[in-house]
């Protein structure tokens, strides 16, 4: 290759990348995830017990 030449057409839009990608992933046999977020928002609040509060106090006090 060329360096007046790139790996992909400049002309391409990512949604056509995206295409491709996803054909390449299906022709080997792999199956994209679905998405999930990695973390989830707590609820209320969080209980924290005197033994790690003194603990923290002691740490950074």
């Amino acid at each position: 290759m060329t360096p007046e030449r790139l790996a992909y057409d400049d002309l391409s839009t990512p949604s056509e990348m995206g295409t491709d990608a996803l054909a390449v992933l299906t022709s080997l046999g792999w199956v994209p995830a679905p998405y999930r977020p990695r973390e989830v928002a707590k609820r209320g609040e969080i209980e924290v017990p005197e033994a790690a509060a003194r603990l923290a106090r002691a740490i950074y006090g």
